[in-house]
């Protein structure tokens, strides 16, 4: 097993959640707000393959957007992250749907909006974006580049950075940052299970979540947030 699936197999263990107090604990962007499923879809845990859109400013023939970028992926861990999308107008599609679960691509994250979302259900293939529309990027948004960094909800999201989104959201960790979340992600898991056992048992949930169990994480991880501060 190479360094890179472990690490996939170690967040893909994480929920969205604990990665996002992970980052907090860490002071490191990462989380965002609005990019949620746009169907009861699976999870997504892999490494961005990034694209950037924007308005299309003539009238000029041009190359389907992020179809590029899918016809080059290469290995099972990518997640297309978009940026650039223009409210209301779709940037993916049933097509682009098809050729990325093709190329065994996780799934897609937009910070834009889709159409056809019937298409990306059918065949199972997660998106996680801002919104559904019926409207066409067809003359309206071109592919500006690809492999570059990419604001997503606020967030830079570099090539090859870790992606996981559920239910609650999508969440970005730079890539030399990975080890280290996920070191205080598990960490913080487990501390949060042992609460949640510990009300299921009886104790008192004031007790339970008072300020210094959360603060006991904290204070536990001082030595490790120095170290990614240096």
């Amino acid at each position: 097993m190479t360094e890179n699936t472990a690490l996939l197999e170690r967040l893909g263990a994480l929920d969205t959640n604990t990665i996002s107090d992970a980052l907090d604990f860490l002071e490191l962007e990462g989380a965002t707000f609005g990019l949620r499923p746009l169907w009861n879809c699976p999870r997504i845990v892999g490494r961005a393959s990034t694209v950037k859109l924007g308005p299309k400013q003539d009238s000029k023939p041009a190359i389907h957007l992020i179809s590029p970028v899918i016809d080059a992926v290469a290995s099972d861990d990518r997640v297309l992250v978009i940026s650039g999308g223009i409210e209301g107008v779709s940037c993916w599609g049933d097509i682009l749907a098809n050729a990325a679960k093709q190329k065994n691509i996780q799934g897609t994250i937009i910070d834009g909006f889709s159409r056809d979302i019937e298409g990306s259900e059918s065949i199972n293939y997660p998106l996680y974006g801002r919104g559904i529309t019926m409207i066409s990027a067809r003359n309206r948004v071109i592919q500006i580049d690809s492999g570059c960094p990419v604001q997503i909800a606020g967030v830079t999201v570099h090539e090859d950075d870790y992606v996981i989104a559920d239910r609650c959201g999508s969440v970005f960790i730079a890539a030399e940052k990975i080890s280290q979340v996920i070191d205080l992600a598990e960490k913080i898991d487990a501390r949060q299970t042992s609460m949640v056992d510990a009300v299921r048992s009886g104790k008192s949930v004031a007790e339970v979540m008072h300020d210094k169990e959360f603060e006991a994480i904290q204070n536990s991880e001082f030595q490790l947030n120095s170290e990614v501060h240096t």
